[in-house]
C-alpha cells in the first residue's frame, strides 16, 4: 500500500478533488432546482442527462485519447467541466442545465478514463489490486466530503458553484504536473450484448436494474430532500449516508461473496436493500429513520456492482473477462439514464409524490431479488472453490477501472490455477 501511495499520490489526490467537485455539483443542483421552482420532472431530465453524457464519454473518450493523446484530452475536458460549473447559476433554465449536465457527464467520463489509465500504468502486477482498492476509497471519500461543503455557501447564490469549479480546476495540477511519461492506451473490444446475456443473464439484468438504483441515489436524492422539505444540513447528511453505507458494507459483502453462492448473496443484498427503501418510504418523515434507510440502501445496493461483475466472471473464460467489462458498463449506463426519468415521474404530485423516490428503488431491488430466485432454478451453482475473487468497485467506475478489476481477477485466477497445478 505504501508503494502505491508513493507512486500514485498525485493521481489519487487529483482524483479525490475531482470527486469532491463532482459530488458537490450533483447535490447543489438538486437543491438549487427547488429554489428556482423547477418541477420534479424537469429535474429528472437534468439528472438523467449526466448519465447520458457519461455513457457517451465512456464510448468516445478512448478514441479521442488515441487521436490526440492523454494530456490534451484531459486538459480540454477539464476546462469544459470548470466552465459548465460556473454556467449553472448564470443560466438557471432547465434546458441549459440539461445540456450542461450532458457536457459534464461526457467530460467527467473522459477525465476518469484518462486519469485512471495513468493510475493503471503506475501500478505493477503485484500491487494493482491494492491500487484499485485505494482508488475506490478515494472516490467514495471525495463524494462524502463534498456533502459537507454544501454548508459553506448559500445554494441560492454563486459560492458553492464557484467552490466546485475551483476544486475541479485545482485537481488538474497534481495530475498534469507529475505524470511522465504518458502511458500507451488501448482498450479491449467489448463482447456483444447477446453473447454476454447468454453467458450470464443474472449479471446483465442485475446491472441494468442497478444502473437505475444508483442513478436515483446519485441524481435524485438531493431532489427528494429538497421536495420533502429537509434543511440543507439534513439534505447533505442524507446524501452522504448512501455513500457511507457503500464504503462500510462493501468489504463485509465481499468477504461473504468469496464464500457462498453469489446468487444467494445477490438475493439477500437486494432484498434487504428493498426493505430499507420500503422503510424509508413508509417512515421517512422521521429523519433518523430516513438516515438509516439511506445508509442501508447504499450499503446493500452499491456493493452489488462488484458482486454482479464477479458473478458474471464465474461463467466466463479468463480470456473473455476483459471483453465482458465493456458490455456490462453499457448495460449499467442504459439503466442509469432511465433511472432519474422514472423516479422524477413517480415523484410528481399527481403520481406518488416525494416517496416515489424510495418506491422506485424498492421495486428495482425487489425485482432483482426475484430474478435471482428465478435464475437459481435455471442453472446449478458453481462450487465456491471454483469461483474467482470479488474486486471492490463502485458504479462510478469507468471502462479503464472495470478492465483493471478484470485484470486483477484474471491474475488471481491464474495464480490459483498455478498453485493447484503445483499441488
Amino acid at each position: 500500500m505504501i508503494q502505491v501511495l508513493s507512486n500514485a499520490w498525485a493521481l489519487l489526490l487529483g482524483m479525490g478533488l475531482l470527486m469532491v467537485g463532482n459530488g458537490l455539483q450533483g447535490t447543489i443542483l438538486g437543491v438549487r432546482g427547488e429554489i428556482e421552482g423547477f418541477s420534479t420532472l424537469q429535474m429528472s431530465f437534468v439528472m438523467s442527462a449526466y448519465f447520458m453524457g457519461f455513457l457517451g464519454g465512456s464510448r468516445l473518450a478512448p478514441e479521442m485519447i488515441r487521436r490526440v493523446g492523454h494530456v490534451r484530452v484531459f486538459a480540454a475536458l477539464a476546462s469544459f467541466i470548470s466552465a459548465v460549473m460556473i454556467m449553472y447559476p448564470m443560466l438557471t433554465d432547465p434546458v441549459a442545465w440539461v445540456l450542461g449536465r450532458v457536457v459534464i457527464g461526457f467530460c467527467f467520463s473522459g477525465v476518469y478514463v484518462t486519469a485512471e489509465s495513468w493510475l493503471n500504468n503506475a501500478a505493477s502486477n503485484e500491487n494493482r489490486g491494492q491500487a484499485l482498492s485505494l482508488y475506490m476509497i478515494v472516490q467514495m471519500t471525495g463524494i462524502i466530503s463534498a456533502q459537507a461543503l454544501m454548508l459553506v455557501g448559500d445554494p441560492a447564490g454563486y459560492e458553492t458553484f464557484v467552490i466546485a469549479s475551483i476544486l475541479v480546476s485545482v485537481s488538474f495540477a497534481p495530475i498534469l504536473l507529475s505524470i511522465s511519461p504518458t502511458p500507451a492506451f488501448d482498450t479491449t473490444k467489448p463482447m456483444t450484448l447477446r453473447e454476454l446475456m447468454g453467458k450470464s443473464p443474472m449479471g446483465c439484468v442485475g446491472m441494468f436494474l442497478l444502473g437505475g438504483v444508483f442513478s436515483a441515489q446519485f441524481g435524485m436524492a438531493p431532489v427528494y430532500g429538497a421536495q420533502a422539505g429537509l434543511t440543507l444540513v439534513e439534505i447533505s447528511t442524507f446524501v452522504a449516508a448512501f455513500f457511507v453505507g457503500a464504503v462500510v458494507l462493501q468489504y463485509p459483502l465481499g468477504w461473504f461473496s468469496d464464500r457462498m453462492d453469489r446468487r444467494v448473496l445477490i438475493l439477500v443484498a437486494s432484498f434487504l436493500g428493498g426493505c430499507g427503501a420500503t422503510v424509508g418510504m413508509l417512515f421517512g418523515v422521521t429523519f433518523p429513520i430516513l438516515l438509516g434507510a439511506a445508509f442501508f440502501i447504499g450499503g446493500m445496493s452499491n456493493p452489488l456492482y462488484s458482486l454482479l461483475i464477479a458473478h458474471t466472471n464465474d461463467f466466463l473464460e479468463l480470456e473473455d473477462m476483459a471483453a465482458a467489462s465493456g458490455g456490462l458498463l453499457f448495460i449499467n449506463g442504459l439503466g442509469a439514464i432511465a433511472g432519474p426519468l422514472i423516479t422524477g415521474w413517480l415523484m410528481g404530485d399527481a403520481v406518488v409524490g416525494p416517496q416515489g423516490f424510495f418506491l422506485f428503488i424498492a421495486v428495482l431491488l425487489f425485482v432483482m431479488a426475484g430474478y435471482a430466485i428465478y435464475r437459481m432454478t435455471q442453472r446449478a451453482a458453481i462450487p465456491v472453490d471454483e469461483t474467482g475473487t470479488m474486486s471492490p468497485l463502485y458504479p462510478t467506475a469507468s471502462p479503464v477501472v472495470l478492465e483493471v478489476a478484470q485484470e486483477v481477477a484474471i491474475e488471481a485466477a491464474e495464480a490459483e490455477q498455478d498453485a493447484q497445478d503445483v499441488a
